[in-house]
């Protein structure tokens, strides 16, 4: 697990915040797969770095989201 983040290859991950991301605040996540789910929304991509993360988390704390939950997904 941990070697693939040391490796530089992307692991995938999976964020749910609360609500539906607005259309124009898409762009601010175009690499990553956006999916609505009831009143959720659920974000899925690879993160290639813990830094990459963090400006993933930051980038939703700044658009005053509401984060629900953060899953690392197996890569299989």
């Amino acid at each position: 697990m941990l070697c693939d983040l040391m490796l530089g290859k992307p692991v995938p991950y999976r964020i749910e915040i609360a609500g539906r991301l607005d259309p124009m605040w898409v762009k601010h996540f175009e690499d990553l797969d956006i999916r609505y789910l009831e009143n959720r929304t659920v974000i899925t991509g690879g993160v290639f770095d813990q830094a990459a993360l963090h400006g993933l988390l930051n980038r939703i704390r700044d658009l005053n989201l509401i984060l629900l939950t953060v899953q690392r997904q197996d890569l299989s």
